[in-house]
């Protein structure tokens, strides 16, 4: 079964072809194509709230592209998620009514808790369910936060705090100040120790840079270590030297501050990085979707 996900996030958006692979009893995702642009809504729509006319034009063309490779390689299914940046926007759901009106490609604008909920299915199969992890997704526009005991999720909120809405300084004290409140006062509810779990391509790249393999653990000191090298070079240095994308270079910081501020109040000493997102979120609903003998709908 083909399948096709996109994620039309606040600084980048991505398309994953993937070809799902029964072996053994075990379901695997293979990728066939994967691209990833960086069209940056959020520097609009947080300082203007709506998409300029300029990058509505561009996105229309990225999804115009998106839905050929889709209908090239035969997909069975798809889903497109719009995340924060389109959410906000006065003319998001506008554009999304644009797009499938011209292109017959629908997009869905979800929620932070739907956005959450599809990137936990996601890490689920990384975490030990005896264990207690706070998740924490790091987007362009929005920080979701998840507290996971016993494998189950017993706390989520969505706040107004990401790595482009920082970058553009259009966070508010008064959320950062909530934030907190809200991990700390959840964490001492649950009176157990917690391991942050990352997601993101920013605490991907640090993760990296750590030199960390696979299913290790990064430490919140090794994640200061790091984002004190990077803070210390140019941009130039950051892409040259780190070979970053430009993209990921100017955000990489605020993001990795919204990490280390969540760490530090949950007092989780170290983190754990899976690699995965909102696309991998969607493939798996995808997946369940369609060989579910009763018809799953979209949470």
């Amino acid at each position: 079964m083909k399948l096709a996900a996109i994620d039309i996030g606040s600084n980048a958006i991505r398309l994953q072809l993937t070809n799902t692979i029964s072996s053994k009893g075990q379901l695997h995702f293979k990728k066939m194509e994967y691209v990833r642009f960086p069209l940056r809504l959020g520097q609009d729509v947080f300082s203007t709230g709506a998409i300029s006319s300029a990058k509505k034009a561009k996105f229309k063309k990225l999804m115009k592209a998106f839905k050929l490779l889709i209908d090239l390689y035969e997909v069975d299914d798809y889903m497109a998620c719009a995340t924060s940046a389109m959410r906000e926007a006065t003319n998001g759901t506008d554009i999304a009514k644009e797009v499938l009106e011209e292109m017959d490609l629908k997009i869905k604008i979800i929620d932070g808790t739907k956005e959450a909920l599809l990137i936990n299915n996601a890490i689920s199969s990384f975490l030990d369910k005896k264990k207690n992890y706070l998740h924490i997704d790091v987007g362009g526009g929005s920080t979701e936060l998840n507290l996971l005991k016993g494998g189950n999720k017993i706390a989520s909120r969505s706040f107004k705090i990401g790595s482009v809405r920082r970058l553009e300084h259009h966070d508010s004290p008064v959320i950062w100040k909530n934030m907190s409140k809200w991990v700390k006062e959840k964490v001492a509810e649950n009176n157990a120790p917690i391991t942050a779990v990352g997601t993101g391509g920013n605490i991907n790249k640090i993760f990296d840079l750590a030199q960390k393999a696979p299913g290790d653990k990064m430490s919140l000191a090794k994640v200061k270590e790091v984002q004190k090298y990077i803070r210390n070079m140019t941009m130039e240095e950051r892409i040259n030297d780190l070979q970053l994308n430009p993209d990921r270079a100017d955000v990489i910081i605020p993001a990795s501050e919204i990490y280390v501020s969540v760490m530090e109040w949950a007092k989780a000493s170290n983190i754990i990085v899976p690699d995965v997102g909102l696309k991998d979120g969607i493939m798996q609903h995808l997946y369940e979707r369609n060989t579910s003998k009763e018809k799953i709908k979209f949470i």
